[in-house]
């Protein structure tokens, strides 16, 4: 039950996560400062990515690589940002999740814990108890051999005469 519910959720964060990464693409292109910004970093991206792309294919690695023009460069970074948000969600979903579930079992845990120490003391109580009858047990016995069955239960027969003897019927 929990991991459709958490299937769905996360369906659900993911798919409000694109229009706010959409806006912040659309925003991120507008104020002068952080398009420098994103300019710089597309232009790096798109330096590593051409140079990896080059040695996969086993081009020469040394050659210079022409910068992308500002609006390539600037639609780049904004893509670039609009993935790295929405990833960045999902891993603040999925981590999220993991602490949760974490804190779950270590709940558990502590229940297990607590049964098994209830447990424990239990059979320790009984042990105990046990103890204590097996002594009971071994006084009765020490009295039973020392008195007989009879002085045991305080079974004399206080009015029988010793002399008489049972007649025969």
């Amino acid at each position: 039950m929990a991991l459709p519910v958490l299937k769905l959720g996360t369906l659900a964060l993911k798919t409000l996560s694109k229009p706010i990464a959409s806006r912040l693409k659309q925003q991120a292109g507008l104020h002068p400062k952080f398009r420098n910004f994103i300019v710089s970093i597309a232009q790096a991206n798109h330096r590593v990515t051409t140079t990896m792309q080059r040695r996969i294919y086993g081009h020469a690695t040394n050659v210079e690589i022409r910068p992308l023009d500002e609006e390539k460069a600037v639609q780049a970074a904004v893509d670039l940002l609009g993935e790295v948000f929405v990833f960045s969600v999902a891993v603040a979903a999925l981590y999220f999740e993991v602490q949760r579930s974490s804190r779950s079992e270590a709940k558990k845990e502590e229940v297990r814990r607590q049964e098994m120490e209830q447990m424990r003391e239990r059979d320790e109580a009984l042990a105990r108890e046990m103890e204590s009858l097996k002594s009971k047990i071994q006084e009765l016995e020490q009295l039973a051999r020392g008195r007989g069955l009879a002085g045991v239960f305080n079974l004399r027969p206080s009015h029988v005469e010793e002399s008489k003897s049972p007649t025969p019927a």
